[in-house]
């Protein structure tokens, strides 16, 4: 179909172009009605698009021609080219009436032309063209208002090609969008089915306004908004980036996704339209923010050191686990995030806290194989070493693994900005600052953190702490350089569990904020 499209559009640019080149040199004059829908439809071009034409023939063995070129549609017809036209009196009418028709069956384009002044304005009605279903009857022809003539070769470049390219952009779209597709669900589906893309949850009852930026990342800014008598969180993405804006929704609404610590989904919708179109993901809010935000402004100290180490366990093994279909809710599948990083970390009033940003999530069907999806996308300064490295292998645990190995470098920046023992607390800086500076190129993470085997600095102070070197020693197993030597979510949370137990981890008269703990194991990953 491209093909054809392709030497179709060629074939009229190139017979246009020529006839309205010659027709300035020749000197027999004739009048033709001049129309040019694509310049009619846009008011940029500042030149007529209708009205009369003057013609010239070439030569004695050349007739003055006008022709006709419309397209039709299942309601009718819409002429989109007449003027001048010079060919062989044999390819037209030999007559008054523009009848005579050529036209493409793939694209439903309708060609006439005939002998004399103004000869295309007497159109009576359209001729019937059969195709290869039922003949197509058109009705009455578009009258044209009459206006000063114009050489039309602009408007037969901008016709010819506009349409090529239009064509070519779809099947582009159409194709990335295809594959973007694939990366979600992965080979054979499961017993119960894979949960469908939800449809966006209309908010027309519930206006939104929108009151200051509180964040600005790659996937576009997030908002504090008021929608009724409360606070929300708006995240919006623009135009280019809706394939994250249906991810995202798409993860949040997955059966048994509700829970303490992964973000509140309240809506998803779309605003605006043409060029101003934005896809509008509405959330929880939390005025806290992320938590890299809040440790650039504040220090924790050893209570909420764990809490907020127990809540980000407790969300990533929510994230990665499987869990089967209940009485209520269906199969949940298995989640790695692939961009999780302090920022994608938000913080409640509890100082509990909450994962978020699901825009490059993989979901993986009774651990199926990832397929063909692309491996190496992420942070940069978050990147696992394998990443860093292209030597992914593209199964559920690998990607489970990458997530881990992240977690490591949060709980390093939580610890870094940790208050005990009246310790001197430096300025907060992400992972890795130090080595590479705040802009970092892949070049740069792979020399550090593949080559070199670098990982942030574990202070010797912190040692001093029985405590912090319980949790100095489970950072350094989740960012091991071997994936499969990483500790699961599930046996973070078992380590942090056993802090709040130990007497070191009550210091503070902390309690085991959770009352009913999940069975834990570390002997499998998840």
């Amino acid at each position: 179909m491209v093909n054809i499209l392709q030497k179709y559009y060629v074939c009229v640019s190139c017979a246009m172009i020529v006839m309205a080149v010659r027709a300035t040199t020749v000197s027999d004059s004739m009048n033709c009605e001049y129309y040019n829908e694509t310049a009619c439809k846009n008011s940029r071009f500042g030149f007529g698009c209708n009205g009369t034409e003057d013609c010239k023939s070439l030569s004695p063995d050349k007739g003055n021609q006008c022709y006709v070129l419309w397209q039709i549609k299942p309601e009718g017809f819409s002429i989109k080219l007449k003027g001048c036209w010079v060919g062989n009196k044999h390819d037209c009418t030999a007559g008054s009436q523009c009848t005579k028709t050529k036209k493409d069956p793939n694209i439903n384009l309708v060609f006439c032309c005939c002998e004399g002044d103004m000869c295309n304005n007497n159109m009576t009605r359209m001729p019937i063209i059969s195709t290869s279903e039922d003949a197509v009857r058109s009705s009455t022809s578009v009258p044209i208002p009459i206006a000063s003539g114009r050489n039309p070769v602009l408007n037969t470049l901008l016709y010819t090609l506009a349409p090529l390219l239009g064509t070519t952009i779809v099947l582009i779209a159409a194709y990335w969008a295809y594959r973007r597709r694939k990366m979600v669900y992965f080979n054979e589906v499961p017993t119960v089915g894979p949960p469908s893309l939800p449809s966006p949850s209309p908010l027309s009852l519930k206006p939104v306004q929108l009151m200051e930026i509180k964040a600005q990342g790659k996937f576009g800014a997030v908002w504090k908004a008021q929608m009724l008598n409360e606070f929300v969180a708006v995240k919006i993405f623009p135009f280019q980036d809706k394939s994250s804006w249906q991810m995202e929704q798409m993860i949040y609404q997955l059966p048994q996704m509700k829970h303490n610590n992964i973000l509140d989904f309240i809506a998803a919708e779309r605003r605006g339209d043409g060029f101003q179109l934005e896809y509008w993901l509405i959330t929880a809010y939390h005025e806290r923010g992320s938590l890299s935000d809040f440790l650039k402004a504040n220090v924790v100290s050893w209570k909420e050191l764990l809490i907020i180490t127990d809540s980000i366990a407790r969300g990533l093994m929510h994230l990665h686990e499987e869990l089967p279909q209940s009485k209520l809710e269906g199969y949940k599948p298995s989640i790695a995030h692939r961009d999780f990083k302090s920022k994608n970390v938000l913080l409640k009033n509890d100082m509990t806290a909450c994962v978020a940003d699901f825009g490059l999530a993989l979901v993986f069907l009774n651990e199926q194989s990832s397929g063909d999806t692309h491996g190496q996308v992420g942070t940069r300064r978050y990147m696992a070493p394998e990443v860093l490295e292209g030597a992914i292998s593209f199964n559920r645990d690998a990607f489970l693994r990458i997530d881990m190995y992240a977690c490591g470098l949060v709980l390093w920046e939580l610890l870094s900005r940790c208050c005990i023992n009246d310790d001197l607390v430096g300025e907060y800086t992400p992972p890795y600052e130090e080595e590479v500076g705040q802009h970092p190129t892949l070049e740069d993470m792979q020399e550090i953190v593949v080559q070199k085997k670098a990982r942030p600095k574990l202070k010797t102070s912190w040692k001093k702490h029985p405590g912090i070197t319980s949790l100095c020693n489970t950072i350094e197993e989740c960012w091991d350089h071997d994936s499969e030597a990483r500790l699961s979510a599930s046996c973070v949370l078992e380590r942090v569990l056993l802090l709040y137990k130990s007497d070191f981890g009550n210091e503070s008269g902390m309690k085991n904020p959770s009352t009913t703990s999940p069975t834990l194991t570390c002997s499998q990953f998840v």
